[in-house]
């Protein structure tokens, strides 16, 4: 299928052969025939991405800072290296659109098949949409002013913050897209509105629909006019859907505002207010957020569960109801709101008007209908593409398919199975955009969004899954019960029960490699330390300390039932350290979380783990969220036989007591996943044992396990 795509290097706009998505639980297939572009968001993003490095800096500084920090811990040319990745990503603009139901997924009611629905969509053939993005449009609304119903929600919910009642005097300052549509509703509402932009036409516009209208000038200009549109009271609210790096029309609102009146913030606007503007007349300032509650809200927009409607009555799906309610009574009307239209093959060619000046309202992308029944199956049954020719692979084996292409997939996986030289054959992503973005990049044959299609390939002997750490322990059966080989990144599994059966399908397919990315054993100051370590019978006392960095409690890493929270994601990979290098199996493990006074919910990232080993060595791993981000992020000291390792970062190794065999200084931090890869990809291309016994990986992933589970509480 055809997708607009972006790149947030240079902001070309490119439309892009992608494979179509699939219905997954929650959510919605739908066919597109129109998508709104939106003024607004998308012009900001296409002049930030033509923007220079400079200009890019400028506007983010935020991400400067981070950059700097990252640079001073993990060396200049890692902090390159991930810029350029990010910068190498592609966007999928586009949250306008209009299509009709091709498949509902599982945990979907309330959709038929051929409904025709507004989404908040991307710009594409087909899209995959949350059930609470969607709303069925009425019999009399047509598609394409239904196109403008997402924009129309973002006024509405704006509206629904100020809280005007009938005849209340309300400015708009600002009369794009979201400002018309605002305007309207505002008087749907039975309220006198003021309607500010410098732009003639959009005045026009803005009057026909009811709206006394003026251009911006000066504060005395601004006021003398709301001091007449208000009967000399002072207005009651003001809604700014202009967007703008000046202070002014905050500043203005202010100044025309009645004592205790109502400003909301809708679009963007300089945010240096003058205290004195607001104390004296004892003002209310808010910023509207998108389309209403449930707005990045992945409980409700992701995992499907609604609020309930007595004490949430306007969600966003809701009030994209309302907006539809206005359209189909004739209150608002988007008729007049487009200006041009292109069909999706000219795409970049809207986008190029976008950011020309040219004058423009509302640009729509139009879609090629499927006239007939096979037409649309085959549409949805497009699920690959093909990105470069596969031949006969040369290698006879390592011919690798890879679930998932996220971040980490992208900037380190992807290039480290290259770099072992394995055969790269498909990459497979849930919405398609990501698969193809790092599967041109590294080489892969052909991009997917169908995981059972290329666990199904004969061609395929290895898999590589790098998805959500929900999905692991399935995709490890799944791909080892397949007939394949299979490298899964951390950690193997959520629970011990999923553990169990990994350790039952390995048992029955004894023939099939199965290795977790631990890549820290293979880093090349580890494999020093375990060299040096390893002449050493007398037991050894290991510090770790990570400095973690701080997570959202929200982020899906944290969530103990998607993610598995941080010591089951990461700290595994420093219990499988500290197994490495004392070369003893662990015989004990406990661990005392931080506590907290402020009352604030208790994650797992604020630790410290004890490990006992049976040759009587012993572990310590002081993991913690609560330092500073200029710090290191980790270090590894040894202590044994009156002598000293330190190892800082994967970056330097001294040693006291060693002599000069223990000094060991890079240039780079190397963390040991490109050794990882290709120890992995050499043991199937050679029927060898697997890089890390099986008995190591169970056993850490259990302790591991063992231990979120003990200070979960």
């Amino acid at each position: 299928m055809r997708q607009v795509l972006q790149s947030l290097r240079d902001g070309s706009v490119t439309v892009s052969d992608v494979p179509a998505p699939r219905a997954t639980h929650g959510t919605i297939l739908i066919q597109t025939k129109t998508s709104l572009v939106s003024a607004g968001t998308e012009r900001m993003m296409a002049e930030f991405g033509k923007a220079s490095w400079i200009d890019k800096a400028r506007q983010q500084p935020d991400k400067v800072r981070m950059v700097l920090d990252k640079a001073r811990t993990d060396g200049v040319v890692a902090t390159l290296e991930t810029v350029q990745s990010r910068l190498d990503q592609l966007l999928a603009p586009g949250y306008c659109n209009v299509g009709h139901v091709l498949e509902t997924g599982r945990g979907v009611d309330g959709f038929r098949r051929s409904d025709r629905v507004v989404c908040n969509g991307k710009h594409a053939e087909v899209v995959s949409v949350p059930k609470h993005l969607c709303a069925r449009i009425p019999e009399s609304v047509s598609d394409e002013s239904a196109s403008f119903v997402v924009l129309a929600a973002i006024g509405l919910q704006g509206i629904r913050l100020a809280n005007p009642t009938i005849g209340e005097c309300v400015v708009v300052t600002g009369l794009g897209l979201i400002g018309l549509l605002t305007v309207q509703m505002l008087r749907a509402h039975g309220c006198r509105v003021l309607g500010i932009d410098p732009d003639a036409s959009r005045r026009a516009l803005a009057a026909g629909y009811g709206a006394v209208v003026t251009a911006p000038g000066s504060d005395t200009d601004m006021l003398a006019a709301a001091l007449e549109f208000s009967r000399g009271r002072g207005v009651d609210a003001v809604l700014i859907t202009a967007s703008t790096t000046s202070n002014a029309p905050v500043s203005q609102a202010a100044k025309m505002s009645r004592k205790r009146g109502r400003i909301v913030l809708v679009g963007v606007a300089g945010l240096e207010l003058s205290r004195a503007d607001f104390y004296e007349k004892e003002l209310s300032f808010q910023v509207s957020c998108s389309y209403g509650p449930g707005r990045y809200d992945p409980t409700y927009e992701t995992e499907g569960q609604d609020y309930p409607v007595g004490f949430v009555r306007w969600t966003e799906q809701r009030n994209f109801e309302a907006v539809l309610d206005l359209m189909a009574s004739g209150q608002v009307d988007a008729s007049k709101l487009t200006s041009h239209r292109f069909g999706i093959e000219r795409a970049p060619e809207a986008y190029e008007l976008l950011t020309s000046g040219e004058s423009s309202l509302g640009i729509l992308l139009e879609y090629p209908t499927a006239a007939a029944e096979h037409e649309h199956d085959g549409l949805i049954k497009r699920r690959t593409v093909q990105l470069a020719p596969f031949a006969t692979a040369t290698q006879a084996k390592g011919i690798v398919a890879f679930l998932g292409a996220g971040n980490y997939a992208h900037k380190v996986l992807a290039p480290a199975f290259k770099g072992a030289h394995a055969t790269l054959k498909t990459i497979v992503s849930a919405g398609g955009v990501s698969a193809v973005s790092v599967g041109r990049k590294h080489g892969f044959s052909e991009a997917g969004t169908d995981a059972s299609a290329a666990l199904a390939d004969s061609a395929v002997d290895t898999i590589v899954i790098a998805t959500r750490h929900d999905t692991h322990a399935q995709q490890v059966r799944r791909a080892m019960a397949a007939g394949k080989h299979v490298f899964c990144e951390k950690p193997l599994c959520l629970t011990l029960e999923e553990l169990a059966e990994i350790q039952d399908v390995a048992a029955e397919h004894p023939g099939q490699l199965l290795m977790v990315g631990f890549n820290r054993r293979f880093a090349p100051h580890v494999v020093r330390m375990h060299a040096l370590l390893g002449k050493v019978s007398a037991p050894k006392a290991f510090v770790l300390t990570v400095n973690a960095g701080a997570i959202p409690l929200n982020h899906w890493t944290q969530d103990r039932s998607v993610g598995g929270g941080r010591v089951i994601g990461e700290v595994c990979h420093f219990i499988d350290l500290l197994r490495h290098l004392a070369g003893a199996a662990i015989v004990s493990a406990d661990a005392v979380a931080l506590g907290r006074n402020d009352g604030a919910p208790k994650a797992d990232d604020e630790l410290t783990i004890n490990l006992k080993f049976a040759d009587g060595s012993i572990g310590t791993i002081h993991y913690l969220a609560n330092g500073h981000k200029g710090f290191p992020k980790e270090r590894v000291e040894v202590f044994c036989a009156g002598r000293i390792l330190q190892l800082d970062n994967y970056r330097r190794l001294r040693g006291w007591g060693w002599g000069s065999a223990a000094s060991m200084r890079l240039w780079r931090q190397d963390k040991g996943q490109q050794q990882c890869a290709k120890a992995f990809v050499d043991a199937v291309r050679s029927g060898g044992k697997a890089p890390i016994p099986l008995d190591q990986i169970f056993e850490v992933s259990r302790v591991a396990i063992e231990i979120a589970e003990s200070v979960a509480g």
